[in-house]
């Protein structure tokens, strides 16, 4: 199998150790397969239920659970508090059949410490024959495994390289204190914008889901003048309940964009799981694009379609974040916001549950910031607001 990412492994050599918590036999036995056929995975555990799963947790010890939500005895939303309280920091990624149901509980799930979530295709028959879902496992657990063990061993500290500062001078200038990582080189920045961006733009992955729950309910302020568009990588049904819980803390519309309609300051747009979301400009009205067209990057939504499109409609009055994801979708999007005089920020290494997308544009130079979380909505106030920090 051709996959987007190489094998990883921790500086002592030592493979991700899995669990795969589930009572279907026929999926257990598939996924020890797959992941046992990985030179850097092994499957530690095979169990039917979250039981199971909570009393053998200390013994197996393992990086990574695959926790199937629907289980006898102790379902996965039931097991996943216990087995954070048997083992902090432990690398649970939540996996359920595609129904509103199971998705609600799997956001859920990340509310209450679930690091992510894959959606299983609805029989065992397309579990089996699906090359997109089996490529989407296999990288959640190497990518987020790795990172889980790069932090027990104290390597996931200050890794992020140091930010230059950007030599013209800008009315705006980021701020990061960052440490530098060994072997790497400082991360150039551009200026910050001079003027108030007209819109926002957000392209995240893996991690997101959290990361915009906690960044949208501080710039109210924001959305309230400028439109934000979303892209996160997500199937049909959990972007519309994604939706609702971001109406829920942003305390303003958010929605499934709708192709046709006028984008407009005040309301949130999420590009719909399973199609890309793009902007035109009609009759003199920036409006969304909605299409069905082939997987960019492996993603559908995929972040590129939205910031190039945006590009062209805001020019230099384009303002792009990329937060938390794996792989490099985003990056190609930026280099034409940075083309046509936007600008971009980047969530940093440190806060970013995997440091794939904007790790991407950050090593590219196009970033004018990469931010811890926490700062980024500070950040956002003063250059919307158009006010020096």
């Amino acid at each position: 199998m051709n996959l987007a990412f190489p094998p990883t492994h921790s500086a002592a050599g030592r493979r991700v150790r899995v669990m795969i918590v589930d009572d279907a036999v026929v999926v257990r036995g598939l996924f020890a397969r797959w992941i046992d056929a990985e030179p850097d995975l092994e499957v530690i555990a095979s169990l039917r239920t979250g039981r199971e799963a909570v009393n053998q947790i200390e013994r197996a010890n393992p990086d990574v659970v695959v926790l199937d939500v629907d289980m006898p005895e102790l379902d996965g939303i039931a097991a996943l508090p216990l087995l954070l309280a048997k083992k902090p920091g432990l690398i649970v990624i939540m996996a359920s059949t595609l129904t509103r149901r199971n998705a609600e509980i799997s956001l859920k799930a990340l509310t209450l410490g679930a690091t992510d979530y894959i959606p299983k295709p609805s029989s065992n028959r397309e579990v089996t024959s699906s090359p997109m879902f089996h490529r989407d496992l296999i990288e959640k657990i190497r990518q987020l495994g790795a990172r889980a063990m790069r932090l027990r061993n104290g390597e996931g500290q200050s890794r992020t390289p140091p930010a230059v500062r950007p030599a013209v001078p800008s009315t705006i200038h980021a701020a990061p204190s960052l440490v530098p990582h060994a072997g790497q080189a400082p991360i150039a920045l551009r200026p910050m914008p001079a003027m108030p961006p007209r819109v926002l733009l957000i392209g995240s992955s893996t991690g997101g889901p959290q990361a915009l729950n906690a960044l949208l309910m501080q710039i109210g302020g924001i959305i309230d003048r400028s439109p934000v568009l979303i892209t996160q990588h997500m199937p049909p049904t959990f972007t519309a309940i994604l939706a609702e819980h971001l109406a829920r803390v942003a305390k303003r519309p958010a929605r499934e964009a709708c192709d046709g309609e006028e984008i407009k300051a005040g309301t949130i747009y999420l590009a719909p799981g399973g199609k890309h979301m793009q902007v035109s400009r009609r009759g003199g009205a920036a409006v969304i694009e909605i299409n069905d067209g082939p997987m960019i990057n492996f993603c559908k939504p995929a972040v590129d379609p939205l910031f190039s499109s945006a590009a062209e409609i805001w020019g230099n009055k384009t303002l792009a974040l990329v937060l938390t994801g794996m792989g490099s979708d985003g990056l190609r999007g930026a280099q034409a916001i940075a083309a046509a005089g936007g600008h971009i920020l980047a969530q940093d290494e440190e806060t970013s549950v995997v440091w794939g997308m904007p790790g991407q544009v950050a090593h590219a130079g196009l970033c004018s910031a990469v931010l811890p979380l926490g700062e980024i909505a500070p950040m956002l106030t003063r250059v919307f607001m158009g006010t020096p920090p």
